[in-house]
């Protein structure tokens, strides 16, 4: 016979708190699973919907097993905000922001006649009376395990940084009295415009009001972006912007074109676009033109006489190193879930790629100074917007006009053949004066043919009458 088992104190303790597998502790179990199922859903229906202002972030899930992520989306020299925060590798960033912060409080003028760590301390209680709203700025992801000392600090110090450095950029002997090498500069701007290296713009407000240097900041964040973008910043939204890429993005884009709705095409026509990139455009007499703005807005198409030739505008576009990362983040932000916008940088993009197949699609793009190409070769141009542009998903509305414009264009087959005739017979300055060859001698033969059958009497027709003896 076998001795009975006696159940422990511990054992009965542990059947209580569940480790057992009691029928009775199953519904418990099931009715608390399911009212957290509940709750979810509930809180997931009171979350708002997207909004102007998308909070910072992490790059989108859908970006982030892009073959180049490394490349396009971490910082090179510096880490800013929270996200990257604490790497190993950013080490070095951290002494160069070090000493732009300390720079940047150097103009603070908390109390004229206060010292530098009174000054600093200012400060800092002014962002930890911030820090909620600016915490809130943030998806709560990204700074969950950073209190608000922790936060504040960070914020501090990355905020200071970056309004000193835009000061030097605009005065680029200040890099020099600091012993901020060329290179280190040239990577930290790239690094200013990664969605995953953003601060508050409410941040940069407070520190600046900060400061006694407030109107030259402000000027200089003017003149920085204006660099960056080669466009005169104008004030297109009443909104503050959410950050650095979010300013660079509206500047970018300019204010929205109010152009003329035209007729449109059925939108069961799937195929309605039949042309490729600018080397069809090109033979069906389509010629490019730089657009008087740099807006990415303005892109135009025109008729010569309402008629031929058509004229493609495009605003003139910089193509370096930082091309590739900026406009990736640009996108990225765009991506985000919770930022309602018409999807301008990524429609742009799909527009351009449309363009541009092969190196002579850049090239042609380089000869009407649309282009300019400080990448590399043609087809390193080429490589990189086939690279950027795929997958995107660009607003139907998005140069709706121009593209059908573009294509009743190239559908007409007069415009095919003219531009054929003009492509065989003017192309090139041999062509011409072959062309006008051949005019020259049908004009004559036609001279010398009037002239045999249809000239003057002479006194010589009457001498060749005469019989000789």
């Amino acid at each position: 016979m076998e001795p009975l088992h006696i159940i422990s104190i511990e054992e009965h303790h542990s059947i209580e708190a569940g480790e057992g597998s009691s029928s009775h502790d199953q519904p418990a179990a099931t009715a608390t699973a399911k009212m957290e199922r509940i709750e979810m859903l509930k809180q997931a229906g009171a979350r708002p919907g997207a909004v102007e202002a998308a909070k910072i972030q992490k790059v989108i899930f859908l970006l982030r097993d892009h073959d180049h992520f490394v490349k396009y989306f971490e910082p090179r020299v510096a880490s800013i905000g929270p996200i990257h925060h604490g790497k190993t590798k950013y080490e070095l960033g951290e002494k160069y922001k070090l000493r732009l912060a300390y720079q940047f409080v150097q103009g603070l003028s908390c109390n004229n006649g206060d010292s530098l760590d009174d000054d600093i301390n200012h400060l800092y209680k002014k962002i930890m009376k911030e820090i909620k709203k600016l915490r809130e700025c943030f998806e709560e992801e990204v700074t969950k395990k950073y209190d608000d000392e922790t936060l504040a600090w960070m914020l501090f110090v990355d905020g200071c940084a970056i309004l000193q450095y835009i000061f030097c950029a605009t005065n680029y002997k200040k890099f020099e009295e600091l012993s901020i090498k060329n290179d280190s500069v040239a990577f930290a701007q790239q690094d200013l415009f990664l969605l995953e290296n953003q601060v508050p713009y409410r941040l940069l407000n407070l520190l600046m009001c900060s400061s006694r240097k407030e109107d030259e900041l402000r000027k200089s964040i003017e003149s920085f972006i204006q660099n960056v973008t080669s466009q005169q910043m104008k004030p297109i939204e009443k909104r503050e912007p959410t950050h650095l890429l979010d300013l660079l993005r509206t500047t970018l884009l300019g204010p929205p074109l109010s152009c003329p709705r035209r007729k449109r095409r059925p939108k069961d026509d799937p195929d309605w676009q039949s042309y490729r990139n600018v080397q069809e455009l090109k033979l069906a007499g389509i010629q490019l033109k730089q657009s008087k703005h740099r807006s990415l807005r303005n892109v135009s198409f025109t008729r010569q006489f309402n008629f031929y030739p058509g004229y493609l505008s495009l605003p003139p576009i910089t193509v370096d190193d930082s091309t590739g990362p900026k406009f990736m983040n640009l996108i990225a932000y765009e991506m985000c879930l919770d930022f309602k916008n018409d999807f301008g940088i990524s429609s742009y993009i799909s527009f351009l790629d449309s363009l541009i197949d092969e190196a002579n699609d850049v090239k042609d793009l380089r000869k009407a100074h649309i282009l300019h190409n400080l990448l590399g070769s043609d087809q390193e141009v080429a490589d990189l917007f086939n690279a950027i542009g795929t997958d995107l998903v660009p607003s139907t509305e998005a140069y709706e006009d121009v593209k059908f414009q573009i294509q009743d264009y190239y559908d007409n087959d007069w415009m095919t053949w003219m531009a054929q005739f003009f492509h065989n017979h003017f192309s090139s300055p041999w062509t011409i004066l072959a062309f006008l060859g051949v005019l020259l001698g049908l004009a004559l033969t036609a001279t010398q043919t009037w002239y045999a059958v249809d000239s003057p009497p002479s006194p010589c027709d009457d001498f060749c009458k005469l019989k000789l003896p």
